[in-house]
C-alpha cells in the first residue's frame, strides 16, 4: 500500500470534510501518497484526480458539504463504467480507496472490489443514520441539531398563534432524525416509519392536547412515514378537526448543510483514520464504524443489507413526557 485515494459520494453530510481531512493526514502520517477524487464515481470514471497534501485540507474541518464534491452516477451500475474507473485508478497508481458515503456509495465500492479486487474501506457519511455497523453516521448529530433549532423556532410561532404544526424532517425510510429532534424539541407526537401509526392516533393526539387546554401542538413527521407525508397528514387532520389552525413546515435540505457539530467532527476524524489504518492492515470491502465508542469494521454486505433498528422504547418517552 503506497498510494490511496479518497472520495465522497451520494448525498452530502456535515462532517464529510472532517473525514477527508483525517484520511489525507493519516495517509501522509503513515508515509502514503494520497489523491482526492472529485465528484465521486463520476470523477473516478473520468479520471478527475487531484494530488492532496497536508495543506490541501487546512481549515476544512468546520466546513459543511464536501470540498471533493459529490455526484449521482447511475452509469456506475454498468461494468463498462466500472472498468473505466478501475483503469484510471491503475494509471494513477492507486492501491486502495476510502469511500465516504451511504448505501449507494458502498454498493458501488462493493461492485468495484468484486470486479477488480481494489481494496476499499468505507466511512459512513449520511445524515439518515441508517447504516448497520455503527452507532452513529457522519452528519447525523448536526442534522438533528439543525432540525431541533428549527422546531424550537416553530414552537415560538405556534404558541403565539395557537397553531398546530406538522414538521417534516429528512431520514428517507428511517426515523432517527425525527425521533431525536422530536424528543429534544418537546413534540407532542412523532411519526416514524418503524412504528405503525394511523390517522386515528394522530387525531387522538390532537384531541388530547385540546383536553389539556394546550392550544399549540407540534407533530414531527419522518419523510418515510407510512401514513403519508406531512402535507397529506395535515390535510386529513384539517378535515377531521376544521376548527384547528394547521400549518406544515418541511425542513428539507437545510438539514444537510451547515458547520458540523463537535461530535460529527470527532466521529468523522476517528473513522477517517480507522479507514487508512485498516487499508494498511490489509482490510477491504468493509465499513469503518464506531460501536460502543470503539472502532468496528463491518462488511459492506452487512452495512448495506442489514436493518439498523430504531429504539422504539424512545416512543414510550414521548408518551410519558406528554402525559
Amino acid at each position: 500500500m503506497k498510494k490511496i485515494a479518497v472520495f465522497t459520494s451520494g448525498g452530502d453530510a456535515p462532517g464529510m470534510n472532517a473525514c477527508v481531512r483525517a484520511v489525507v493526514r493519516a495517509a501522509l502520517y503513515n508515509g502514503l501518497e494520497v489523491v482526492g477524487i472529485r465528484r465521486g464515481y463520476r470523477g473516478m470514471a473520468e479520471a478527475d484526480f487531484i494530488p492532496m497534501e497536508s495543506h490541501s485540507v487546512s481549515d476544512i474541518i468546520g466546513k459543511g458539504g464536501t470540498i471533493l464534491k459529490s455526484a449521482r452516477f447511475d452509469e456506475f451500475r454498468q461494468k463498462e463504467w466500472r472498468q473505466k474507473a478501475y483503469d484510471n485508478c491503475v494509471k494513477e497508481g492507486i492501491d486502495g480507496l476510502v469511500a465516504i458515503g451511504g448505501n449507494g456509495t458502498f454498493t458501488g465500492a462493493k461492485l468495484l472490489m468484486e470486479d477488480f479486487g481494489i481494496p476499499t474501506i468505507g466511512c459512513p457519511g449520511t445524515i439518515d443514520n441508517d447504516l448497520y455497523g455503527t452507532d452513529y453516521t457522519i452528519g447525523f448529530d448536526t442534522a438533528v441539531n439543525t432540525a431541533l433549532d428549527a422546531i424550537d423556532k416553530i414552537r415560538d410561532t405556534a404558541a403565539s398563534h395557537d397553531r398546530v404544526f406538522f414538521v417534516e424532517v429528512m431520514g428517507r425510510d428511517a426515523g432517527f432524525i425525527a425521533m431525536q429532534s422530536g424528543i429534544g424539541g418537546g413534540a407532542e407526537d412523532i411519526l416514524v416509519p418503524e412504528i405503525p401509526d394511523s390517522m386515528d392516533n394522530v387525531i387522538e393526539s390532537l384531541k388530547k392536547g385540546g383536553d389539556k387546554e394546550k392550544p399549540s401542538h407540534i407533530i414531527v413527521v419522518a419523510e418515510g412515514e407510512g401514513i403519508g407525508n406531512a402535507h397529506f397528514i395535515a390535510q386529513k387532520a384539517k378535515e377531521a378537526m376544521p376548527n384547528l389552525d394547521i400549518r406544515v413546515s418541511n425542513l428539507g435540505h437545510v438539514q444537510r448543510g451547515g458547520s458540523p457539530s463537535a461530535i460529527d467532527r470527532i466521529l468523522a476524524s476517528r473513522m477517517g483514520i480507522a479507514a487508512v489504518e485498516g487499508l494498511i492492515d490489509g482490510k477491504s470491502n468493509v465499513m469503518a464504524g464506531i460501536i460502543d465508542d470503539k472502532v468496528a469494521f463491518t462488511s459492506f454486505d452487512d452495512a448495506i443489507n442489514k436493518k439498523k433498528d430504531l429504539d422504539v422504547e424512545l416512543n414510550k418517552m414521548v408518551e410519558i413526557l406528554n402525559s
